[in-house]
């Protein structure tokens, strides 16, 4: 079966030095037991990465950027995206990372980013921006995806042990007031908005517009009534999603191959879904 990965950090040397030291992750990671030298050790270059994604079925591999530089200090990475856009823009998917705190900047990146650089969407992080995503600053973010008829990836789920975070700021409740505002914004909750899960249910239930997808926590407490979810209500609106390099592309395709899904919906979640919201179906 095809394979759609809706987030997919490469592990290239860049991006695994860049989360092992950065402010945002580095504390979560040792206290998940990680070692950071065999963390980065792993690190491979493009083409060895792009290739295994060819033999593993991998189709699209959506690269989620960040921006947190105003609150954390972590400058953009859509440069290293844009790279893997440019290395196989058939198989790489990049979503520009933005900072909404940047104001008309975000705005301006996100434009060049999509009209000359090849990127497929937008991504927002409310928890790192330490803003609620019903706050105004991020509304020009938004009009500008419904105009240029791109997808938004809001990151939800709260990393471990990271300082000055708020997991309310990205909760899915807020996500029902966006949703309703944008109408013609397909807003895709990576992380499915635990633990806010049943409000996530909700949300997703109630608005044609919003998508998930439960990348590094399929497996956490209550994500299960998400995934029983999925086999009926809102089976057109879950996505297969790795985190990788957190959770290895290739164990989280053996993973989703375990979960209760008939073959109709496994088909929808693991490629479908995700190639109608990339207006790829």
């Amino acid at each position: 079966m095809k394979v759609i990965d809706f987030r997919f950090r490469p592990h290239s040397k860049a991006t695994l030095e860049g989360l092992a030291n950065s402010v945002i992750f580095r504390e979560g990671l040792l206290a998940n037991g990680v070692d950071l030298d065999a963390f980065v050790a792993k690190a491979q270059g493009m083409d060895e990465i792009t290739s295994q994604l060819r033999r593993d079925g991998v189709v699209k591999a959506v690269i989620v950027g960040r921006d947190a530089e105003t609150t954390y200090g972590f400058a953009p990475n859509n440069q290293e995206v844009a790279d893997f856009v440019a290395f196989d823009p058939d198989v790489y998917v990049g979503f520009a990372g933005l900072d909404p705190h940047k104001g008309s900047e975000s705005v301006e990146t996100l434009i060049d980013l999509v009209e000359n650089r090849g990127f497929g969407g937008a991504a927002l992080d409310p928890i790192y921006a330490q803003a609620a995503l019903h706050e105004r600053c991020y509304y020009p973010v938004y009009a500008t995806c419904e105009r240029l008829r791109i997808p938004l990836v809001i990151t939800s789920g709260p990393a471990r042990y990271t300082p000055k975070t708020v997991m309310d700021y990205a909760r899915p409740g807020y996500i029902d007031q966006v949703a309703a505002d944008f109408p013609e914004l397909k807003i895709v909750v990576s992380h499915g908005g635990w633990p806010y899960i049943e409000e996530m249910m909700g949300v997703a239930f109630r608005n044609k517009n919003v998508y998930f997808e439960l990348s590094e926590y399929e497996s956490f407490p209550g994500s299960d009534n998400l995934i029983k979810a999925a086999s009926t209500v809102i089976s057109d609106q879950m996505l297969f999603a790795s985190a990788h390099p957190f959770v290895d592309y290739r164990d989280a395709i053996k993973f989703y191959r375990t979960l209760p899904f008939d073959d109709v919906v496994r088909e929808k979640i693991m490629w479908k879904n995700a190639a109608a919201v990339l207006g790829a179906a």
